[in-house]
Formats: structure tokens, sequence, C-alpha cells
């Protein structure tokens, strides 16, 4: 390259690795814990155990289970019906002072076999819950949310003039050497530089889902507009039902129309992911790519006949198939375990990088990366 390329590709990833690695250092850390939430979540004693009992028959009905749930709050309304993918015995029942309620929520957990209320997790509270906001969206909200997807889009910036920069860097060096006799700042770019490559492709995975994750409240809202808009067109200017079906009965219609998906979770009319006039079943696959997949099955809350049910468009299943990828949850303990030393391989990145900068703050002369490009290219 010529020296003004390699002066522009210098700049480039100097100001948008400054910019966004303090953030970058927040997420990593943040990240971390969450990698293994649920195993945090047991050993801190915030999951509640589903009981050892002797059970012979079949489950309760999700009449029962509703039944039970709204017999702890009887002046709130359901919202959503779901369970976690480790404890299938357990079914979560969300409630609210109305369907769109989001201040005052309660999630009842209920035993699936009897019915049996096993108590109330706290899901906005504790370690793991201020671990959780910061990195998605640093109690924010949606600008929090949009500014992190801006950080994670000037990471991907960062990463590709480093790889640029690196290439002519490397030139006349083994790969993965290390210049201790050279000096602490030599030493330093030349940790930051090998690790960076190491990490390379697993931080890019990271950063480009990161970013698609952070529309997702977006996506989902213009999925709203368009596709379930048209799915509930017909039941537009019709009265709020009076009265409600069987949910059991609702969802062997949705069983049945999708006999080769399990059900996902369950929403209730009036929430967003419905309308007033309907039960929406999401049902899921079962390998581990499609069990982060939904399809929604829309039944007609007052006579539970099926009214319309598609695939997610494309937009969507790429939000779902980020998410797993992000915090490596779709591949077991291994995976998590992998995730986590490259999570912290990139804390080391982003730190000499910083130290990188800050040892050379003062200086009104190129970093010495690009000095040693400069005098190479020359």
């Amino acid at each position: 390259m010529k020296q003004q390329t390699i002066r522009r590709w210098a700049w480039i990833h100097k100001w948008s690795s400054l910019v966004c690695t303090a953030f970058m250092l927040l997420l990593c850390l943040t990240g971390l814990p969450l990698i293994f939430m649920h195993e945090l979540h047991h050993l801190l004693g915030d999951q509640i155990e589903t009981p050892v009992i002797s059970h012979a028959g079949p489950n309760a009905s999700m009449d029962s289970l509703m039944a039970a749930a709204k017999a702890r709050y009887p002046k709130l309304v359901p919202q959503y019906m779901y369970r976690e993918e480790d404890e299938p015995l357990q079914w979560v029942v969300r409630l609210g002072a109305t369907p769109t309620d989001i201040a005052n929520t309660h999630n009842v957990v209920l035993d699936a076999r009897t019915a049996q209320v096993l108590g109330e997790p706290k899901d906005d509270e504790g370690f793991l819950y201020v671990m959780f906001k910061l990195h998605v969206d640093l109690f924010a909200g949606l600008p929090g949310m949009l500014f992190l997807g801006l950080m994670g889009f000037l990471l991907l910036i960062a990463l590709i003039s480093g790889v640029v920069l690196y290439a002519p860097f490397m030139r006349k060096l083994p790969f993965g050497e290390i210049r201790h006799q050279r000096g602490d700042k030599l030493k330093r770019l030349d940790i930051h530089n090998f690790l960076g490559i190491v990490t390379l492709c697993w931080l890019l995975v990271v950063g480009a889902t990161g970013v698609i994750n952070a529309w997702s409240d977006l996506l989902i809202k213009y999925w709203q507009f368009d596709q379930m808009a048209q799915m509930v067109a017909p039941y537009k200017n019709l009265p709020p039902p009076t009265a409600f079906a069987s949910l059991q009965q609702s969802l062997q219609v949705a069983q049945r129309a999708e006999p080769e998906m399990q059900l996902g979770f369950i929403a209730f009319p009036g929430t967003p992911y419905t309308s007033q006039h309907h039960y929406g079943i999401f049902m899921r696959g079962d390998s581990p790519l499609t069990k982060r997949l939904f399809k929604p099955v829309l039944v007609d809350a007052q006579t539970a006949q099926l009214t319309d049910s598609r695939p997610l468009p494309w937009y969507l299943v790429g939000l779902l198939v980020s998410q797993p990828l992000h915090f490596g949850d779709y591949g077991g303990m291994t995976l998590k375990w992998i995730w986590a030393v490259l999570d912290l391989l990139s804390i080391v990145v982003l730190w000499t990088g910083l130290k990188l900068w800050w040892k050379k703050r003062h200086q009104y002369v190129p970093d010495i990366q690009t000095r040693i490009i400069l005098s190479e290219a020359s």
C-alpha cells in the first residue's frame, strides 16, 4: 500500500477503536457472566427447583395451569405463557394489570404435571439482572440498544481496518512473535496484534450479531406492523371478545396445524404478539437450529378456530439465529467455555489497544504501528 493509504487506514482504525473501546470493554465484562446465566441462576439460588414427585398419567391441562396462575392474582390478566428449555416440567405465566402492562408484572411458575404454583422468580433485580440490562441497553431502553448497536458497528470497522494494517505490519515477522527485548511498547503492540488476529473471527461474529440484536425491537415492531397486521386484518373493526375458548383446545388446534413442531410460547389476546381476538401460539422445531425459529399460529380466542399461520420473514429469522451465536448457548457447556475464553482474550485486546493510545496521547507523531508500516512500505 502507499503511505497515504496506510495513514488513512491507521486513522480509521485509531478513531473507530477509541470511540467504541470503553463500551466494548463494558460489553465483554457484562457478557462474560451472561454466557453462564442459567448456571449462575442455579448457583445463586435464583432458580425455582422442580420438586421430585411420583407422577403417573398426563400432565395438567393448559386450562388448569391458567386457572392456578389467575387464582394467584385474580385481578390481573395473562400476557404470556412459556417454559425454559432446561426446565421442561415448569410453565411460567406472566400476568399484568393490562395485556400491555410492563411496569407491574408477575411471573408465576407452575408445575406442568400438577398445576401447583412453585413460586415467583424475581427477574428485575440482582446481579445478573444488572449485567443483562447494562449489556442490552445500558438501562436506557431502545435509545440505549441503538447506541450500543452503533458501538458494535464501529467495532466492525475497527476490526476490518486492523486486518488491513496487520498484513503489511506482519510481513517480516513470524506469526505470533512477541518481541520481548525491544521494549514495552513493541511488546504490548505485538500482544495486541497477535490476540487481535486470533480472536478476529469470533469478534466479527459477536460484533455483527450484537448489531443485529440491537435492532430487535424495531424489527419486531415492523413485523407487527406488516405481517401481523395482515394476519389479523379481518378482525380489525370487531369489538373485543367477552368470552374465551379453552386454551387447551386452542393449543390442540395449533398442534394439528403444525404436527411436526412443538409449543414455544403463547401470547394472550391484546399483547403485542397477537391481537385482541387471538391466542398467538408460537410453535418451534426441535433441532438445535429450528428450536430457535418460531412460527406463529393464530387461533380465534372465542371459537378456537384456526385463523392464520405463516413463517417468519427473513429479517426475524436472521435475528433469531443471531441470538444463540451471540451468547454461544446452542452447543452445550463446551461451547460456553470457548466463548468465555475468547471473551477474556478480547478484553486483553481492547485493554492493550487502550494502553497503546494512552502512552502516546501527547505525541504529535504517527503511532508506533503506523511508523513501522510506513518504514517497511518505503
